[in-house]
């Protein structure tokens, strides 16, 4: 019997999607837990299409942006925007005014959605724009314009058209925007589920933020499985523990100096029950800390990515055969960034030519990736989209080798590797034999300007509360692990830079670094 090819119908790929088969096959359970507030999907999926109801008219075809932490309304965002019709813009929450003003501007978009915490800063945001956005803030006015709107969605005839635009740091100019299609973040999402073991008995506590990625497409992972959402607003380790208790958490994700604050905190004790799974990327963890998260009950994989792969692209499959190897050979190869994930080519490590280096563990190269998780480009600056992908492969400016096992193992940033004397040191290498002192909670190496040398490594420390050690403690330490010239010239402790999502702000002391030359 033959088949009417014609008459198939075909849907574009879109994450949005997967609230509607939420909403149909698990309506009745708790989908978010936000505070004292709890929605099933049924009402989830029927808050996200009326929030779509509500922006379609006013957005008139140009972005919503959202400033908030993680709570309901940036999780219903990642839903109702794209319903009706628009892409997303979810603002990181640190930034400043100026910042915030020009992210706005230069996406064009139509409506800022915020959180009351905010309200401050938005009115500076508003007084720096010539024609700033319609503003809806969150609590009464956006709880009255999704009573008033009727239900609405809009699915995109195209599963290449822009879904959301990400910004990046900007840590050295004007942050870009990084457009993500539907079908990278729905094909994402999928991935993510699947990496990560989500299914509908998943607790999932958002320890990353929303806006960072997406939150590495989390939002439609999560929803995808059937799992519930739990919001935490802020990282605070005493309010996760009580989470993870109280709610059966059994899933959260964050970068190393996140899992660090949650590690060492008075209220860490062993979990019982199964572990909790964590994927952690962001920066290399360190073994140290990758061990004593597995001593607490966590099971931690980890990820690498870039806001221009919608998160992780690569992950370190845990391979069976591993199970025997002694704990700290585990916790070395658990620090690896892996393998592709299941819907991304073969990563790649390349030399200055393009051509793939030899895969030894040993000859570093520039990591180059490509998939259906890179994105369409940067908005409205095809140049540097261009640059960032001169022959069809995205360059990340990570530095790394590949082992023979197909591995890649990542080095440095190409812009952190400390050239002393004409030797290469990896910061990287050297901040992970730092991080196996006891005493170290956190450690940053970057290049100080030398007479001498050119360039020499100096460490940035913060100890754990009632620890001691000095800085000629921490040299021998490393002496005793690497070879004598990485050792750092100079030990600074304190309290460390970070970015919103808690990866350390290497940029910030460089500059430091720079201003006091070793």
């Amino acid at each position: 019997m033959g088949t009417d090819l014609e008459a198939l119908s075909f849907e574009p790929l879109t994450p949005v999607s997967y609230l509607d088969r939420a909403a149909a096959a698990h309506g009745d359970r708790i989908a978010v837990v936000d505070g004292g507030q709890r929605w099933t999907y049924a009402e989830l999926h029927h808050r996200c299409r009326r929030l779509a109801g509500a922006l379609a008219p006013v957005a008139g075809g140009r972005p919503v942006a959202v400033l908030a932490p993680n709570t309901h309304v940036l999780l219903e965002a990642n839903f109702g925007v794209p319903w009706a019709g628009v892409p997303l813009v979810a603002v990181n929450t640190r930034l400043s005014a100026g910042e915030v003003a020009y992210i706005l501007e230069h996406s064009q978009a139509a409506v800022l959605v915020h959180d009351p915490a905010f309200d401050a800063l938005v009115s500076h945001v508003l007084s720096r724009m010539a024609t700033p956005p319609q503003v809806v803030r969150a609590g009464e006015q956006y709880e009255e314009l999704l009573a008033a709107a009727a239900p609405f969605a809009l699915t995109p005839s195209d599963e290449r058209a822009l879904l959301s635009i990400n910004y990046t740091s900007g840590t050295t100019g004007r942050p870009k925007g990084v457009m993500y299609h539907h079908r990278g973040a729905y094909l994402q999402a999928l991935a993510m589920v699947a990496h990560t073991g989500l299914s509908p008995s998943a607790v999932h506590l958002w320890t990353l933020p929303m806006f960072h990625c997406n939150g590495w497409c989390f939002p439609w992972a999560v929803t995808a499985a059937g799992a519930t959402h739990v919001c935490l607003p802020k990282v605070e380790p005493a309010q996760v523990w009580r989470l993870i208790r109280e709610e059966g958490v059994t899933h959260l994700n964050g970068a190393p100096t996140v899992l660090s604050m949650i590690a060492y905190a008075p209220e860490a004790a062993p979990l019982s029950g199964p572990p909790v799974r964590v994927a952690t990327g962001g920066a290399p963890p360190s073994p140290a800390i990758l061990r004593r998260m597995g001593d607490l009950g966590f099971d931690v994989t980890h990820l690498y990515g870039l806001t221009e792969t919608f998160g992780p692209v690569m992950i370190c499959d845990w391979r069976p055969e591993w199970n025997s190897l002694d704990a700290h050979e585990q916790a070395r190869l658990k620090a690896r960034q892996g393998v592709g994930n299941m819907i991304s080519c073969r990563a790649r490590v390349v030399a200055a030519d393009g051509t793939d280096v030899p895969a030894d563990g040993t000859t570093i190269g520039e990591i180059a990736l490509r998939g259906n998780n890179v994105m369409l480009g940067y908005l409205n600056d095809p140049e540097a989209t261009a640059a960032a992908v001169p022959d069809g492969w995205f360059r990340t400016g990570d530095l790394g080798v590949l082992h023979p096992d197909g591995y890649v193992e990542l080095r440095d940033r190409s812009k952190d590797v400390i050239i002393s004397g004409g030797e290469n040191i990896a910061s990287v290498e050297v901040e992970q034999a730092i991080f196996e002192h006891p005493a170290v909670l956190e450690v940053a190496v970057v290049a100080a300007p030398d007479e001498k040398w050119g360039e020499v490594p100096v460490a940035y420390v913060t100890v754990h509360e009632g620890a001691s050690v000095t800085e000629g403690q921490i040299i021998d330490h490393v002496k005793g692990r690497l070879a004598r010239f990485k050792a750092p010239k100079r030990v600074v402790f304190g309290e460390l830079p970070k970015t919103s999502t808690g990866k350390i702000q290497k940029y910030v002391l460089r500059e430091t670094a720079r201003a006091t030359p070793a």
